[in-house]
């Protein structure tokens, strides 16, 4: 998926698609002109986009988890508060984003 800039007349418009499909609904013999506008991002970029998606997964785990590891006699009681620790210090770690921690 791309975003194509379609100009006609001065007048921009960007769509989210193929050129294929934006030089077919917008033909260039009516006028139209297509440049592939899609952004790129720099490693930097594409890492903390990573890591940002990571810190969320993690998030989401720790929120899930949050309810059993109140309830005293839960069977997995101790697995759940070993990987809440995981979770926790995974950031730190120097398999962050990569591996994530399992229950």
């Amino acid at each position: 998926m791309a975003d194509i800039k379609i100009t006609k007349d001065g007048v921009s418009n960007t769509i989210s698609g193929s050129m294929a499909f934006a030089q077919e609904a917008y033909p260039t013999s009516e006028g139209y002109s297509h440049e592939d506008v899609t952004p790129t991002l720099t490693s930097e970029e594409v890492t903390e986009e990573k890591e940002l998606q990571a810190r969320n997964w993690r998030d989401s785990e720790l929120y899930r988890t949050d309810s059993l590891s109140l309830l005293t006699d839960h069977p997995k009681k101790t697995e759940i508060a070993a990987y809440r620790v995981k979770l926790r210090d995974w950031p730190s770690t120097s398999d962050f984003p990569d591996t994530r921690p399992t229950l």
